[in-house]
């Protein structure tokens, strides 16, 4: 599945496609419907663990549903998440956002500029006591120079710090001012090296896609297994 970009000047790409593991889902942005979606699919991945306390999936879908209205808020294209449960009452979750960044008239959209920039800005002054944020140019295959931005911060929720490893990748848009930004995140901060290899590994499968010449965009890679765009 290809998902639009926006609207677009001539000459750049009017889809960008993604791929995310097979147990991955998308998580449903519709203000109308995502709070019952999100719900019901946490409460299926949760079957078949008794030793999982009310409490802690309570807590689970509230700081999911809270990721979507962000997500929602910010204009985010899509927006995927995991869950897992290895033992216990212990938990594993992830989300992935996928976002345009336009750059403003007055300023550079040179990469390295603009990747300075970010970092800097990137979710707020960063908490005392954590590694400095890792700024880096890479240059990905099929796709060209992008940023990523690699920190451990303390994320507001509800007036609550939760500390949460973050990962942004930025890419540049062909033919525009503008970046795709994927922002992965985890409060499974002990298994952020983990979760980054997961995180840098879904960044790579990005690709723009050009509309072909009747207008239909070349075909997509599949996204997690068995859903569709809204993850029901």
């Amino acid at each position: 599945m290809t998902h639009p970009v926006t609207d677009r000047t001539p000459g750049a790409p009017a889809h960008y496609k993604l791929r995310y593991p097979g147990s991955w889902w998308y998580l449903d942005l519709d203000p109308s419907t995502r709070d019952a979606s999100i719900r019901r699919r946490i409460e299926h991945q949760a079957r078949g663990v008794p030793q999982l306390s009310r409490e802690r999936l309570d807590g689970l879908i509230r700081t999911t549903r809270h990721t979507a209205r962000e997500a929602h808020a910010r204009g985010a294209l899509q927006a995927a998440g995991m869950v897992a449960f290895p033992g216990g009452d212990s938990m594993l979750s992830a989300t992935s956002v996928v976002v345009r960044m336009p750059v403003p008239d007055d300023q550079s959209a040179d990469l390295a500029e603009v990747l300075f920039g970010a970092g800097m800005q990137a979710d707020g002054p960063q908490s005392s006591g954590y590694p400095p944020r890792e700024v880096e140019l890479l240059e990905l295959p099929e796709v060209g120079p992008v940023g990523r931005i690699a920190s451990i911060e303390d994320i507001d929720y509800k007036g609550t710090p939760v500390r949460t490893a973050l990962l942004h990748t930025l890419f540049p848009i062909p033919g525009r001012r503008e970046y795709l930004v994927v922002s992965s995140s985890t409060p499974n901060v002990e298994l952020k090296d983990q979760f980054f290899e997961v995180f840098d590994a879904i960044a790579g499968t990005l690709r723009f896609v050009k509309v072909q010449s009747k207008g239909t965009a070349a075909p997509a890679a599949q996204g997690p297994q068995g859903m569709d765009e809204n993850g029901k």
